[in-house]
């Protein structure tokens, strides 16, 4: 467990979901400039920053190559590295292939499973949550495939113009791919990221669980104390979570008029 000391008038901030890139990268050039623009009034009091995946609609790193575009975004996450405030990065279902830009350009570490961290004595478990939880049988198939190396390494001797295209058609078509579901509640009994969450506390008790994937702002108090979050997007929503030492809480980013 990675312990962050939490000092006073400091907060940490979540965001998740941002699908930079989608459906074009025309369009969601409105929602990256809001996106920099909350980055850019978070670091004034962020003790840290954890971005909860698929902030790019689709991201592969070729050994010499990334995707053309969002340089406003990288731009402003190394300004805040640079600037000694932390931020970490957990790859969701849409950008599942990085290998080592973000630690190298960024100095941003990049986690592929949930983690746990604990800010002061308060712990959390985060994550994408993507294939987490009964259910979703058909994504969970899916994913062993594109992680795996041999397939991987096929994928990269595609020249970057065909696999990037590619892959942006299917991320945006093809829901088996992108694990999306259907974005309005389903109850606590068939929330799958919710049973996750029941089934850890049976064995270990975390104060606060916080994954993104849904794109449904959640929040549900779950048993001893403590509570699930899910972010929501930065497509519709425009949410995000705040954890300032002692209160976590949903809060919606207000767009300039």
């Amino acid at each position: 467990m990675k312990k962050i000391s939490l000092p006073e008038g400091k907060k940490i901030y979540f965001a998740s979901d941002n699908h930079l890139g989608a459906p074009t990268k025309e369009k969601s050039f409105p929602r990256e400039q809001n996106f920099v623009r909350w980055l850019d009034e978070v670091k004034k009091d962020a003790a840290a920053i954890f971005l909860l995946g698929d902030l790019f609609d689709f991201w592969f790193e070729y050994k010499t190559v990334i995707p053309k575009g969002f340089t406003r975004t990288l731009g402003k996450l190394a300004e805040i590295t640079d600037a000694g405030i932390p931020v970490y990065y957990f790859v969701g279902n849409h950008d599942l292939w990085m290998n080592g830009y973000f630690e190298e350009e960024l100095n941003i570490p990049v986690y592929h499973q949930p983690q746990e961290f604990s800010f002061n004595s308060t712990t959390f478990l985060i994550g994408h949550g993507d294939g987490l939880g009964p259910g979703d049988k058909g994504y969970k198939r899916m994913k062993k495939v594109f992680t795996n190396p041999v397939a991987k390494w096929f994928f990269r001797w595609l020249h970057p113009d065909l696999g990037v295209r590619l892959a942006q058609y299917l991320s945006v078509k093809n829901k088996l791919i992108s694990g999306d579901d259907d974005v309005t509640f389903l109850g606590e009994d068939n929330e799958w990221l919710v049973q996750y969450c029941k089934r850890k506390l049976e064995t270990k008790h975390t104060d606060h669980f916080v994954f993104g994937h849904r794109h449904l702002p959640m929040e549900i108090d779950l048993k001893d104390n403590s509570k699930y979050t899910n972010l929501g997007d930065w497509i519709i929503h425009y949410t995000y979570a705040v954890f300032d030492g002692n209160e976590m809480e949903l809060e919606k980013y207000t767009l300039p008029e």
